[in-house]
């Protein structure tokens, strides 16, 4: 595949339609072009605890998350950053809340898509499906260890099952949160009985490694069992966290758990997401975004690309709403 930036038509264009876009919306300014390529942010969380009933999460006393997360916060955090788009994922299990996200998404041509948040065992899974499937914005759901839901029991439900089939015969995405050995083996158990099903590993950075023998034996041999399955990918959203007492903000302390992950499912399925604003917890988006354009920036350009923007799109098939987004899939 010829570099993004030999071509000298498919420079020019990115240039003017990210300055087209700063001028439009005041997403992008000009400089951002020369600091980094453009990105696309994968993993972002939308909520608004001063709307009429608040939300179930986060909690009125986390001094840190409990304002408004919305898109013009987020814009005006970017804008350093080259970022031309980010998909929403919902971070509350009320179902009425998939549908503020959609309404909040489709407001805002930054947000490309957004994953919601509905149960695949519910009976009324596949009829809230296709209602919010009538949106090309909506990309899929999210199911995992959150909401107090045991997705290793779920994989053993013919309904679940059931229902998960029903999401990929709509071509949308899977996506799983905080992953531990339990998880890893439900998704292995899932993918077994749903093999055309697109799955996320969200979070993979900050996965809880059994301190057991036995156990951790179990979670390497299914992690490399995903890493086989072409239609597994891993995002790489919680890159910073705690380690022990302390949050590192410097790249040594995760590149060799980087380094596995990438030796694992290569630069075809990896692909970045900040996880804001739950990352302002750890660290700034600046600090973010930078330590893992620090460790994508030891790779090829081709793969650079593939982590910031190309694999989000192989993921979710996401559709162009800007001029900038457009560019990037014509350069394809």
């Amino acid at each position: 595949m010829p570099s993004f930036y030999a071509d000298p038509m498919n420079r020019r264009a990115v240039l003017q339609s990210i300055t087209a876009l700063a001028t439009a919306t005041a997403v992008l300014p000009l400089s951002a072009a020369k600091q980094s390529m453009p990105a696309i942010d994968s993993h972002i969380h939308l909520f608004d605890p001063t709307r009429p009933g608040g939300v179930p999460w986060p909690t009125h006393d986390d001094t840190v998350l409990y304002k408004p997360a919305l898109p013009a916060r987020y814009e005006h955090l970017v804008q350093p950053h080259g970022i031309i788009g980010a998909i929403a994922v919902e971070a509350s299990p009320w179902l009425i809340d998939n549908f503020w996200l959609r309404d909040t998404c489709e407001s805002n041509p930054l947000l490309l898509g957004f994953i919601g948040n509905l149960l695949p065992e519910s009976p009324d899974f596949a009829a809230t499906l296709d209602h919010l499937h009538r949106s090309p914005l909506f990309l899929g759901i999210r199911y995992g260890n959150l909401w107090n839901r045991n997705i290793l029991a779920a994989s053993s439900n013919s309904a679940f099952i059931h229902g998960l089939k029903t999401l990929a015969q709509a071509d949308l995405v899977l996506e799983t949160a905080n992953p531990d050995a339990d998880l890893l083996a439900a998704v292995v158990r899932i993918s077994d009985q749903v093999p055309n099903l697109r799955i996320v590993l969200d979070h993979l950075p900050n996965a809880t490694i059994p301190a057991d023998a036995v156990r951790r034996s179990e979670y390497s041999t299914n992690l490399r069992e995903l890493a086989h399955r072409p239609q597994i990918y891993v995002k790489g959203s919680e890159i910073i966290h705690r380690i022990g007492s302390e949050i590192p903000l410097d790249l040594s302390a995760y590149k060799d758990s980087l380094d596995q992950l990438w030796d694992l499912f290569g630069e075809d399925r990896i692909y970045f997401g900040s996880d804001w604003p739950n990352s302002d917890s750890l660290a700034t988006y600046d600090q973010v975004f930078h330590l893992a354009q620090s460790y994508i920036a030891t790779r090829s350009e081709a793969a650079q690309q593939k982590y910031f923007w190309r694999n989000s799109h192989s993921v979710y098939r996401w559709n162009a709403l800007t001029t900038a987004q457009q560019c990037l899939l014509n350069a394809s």
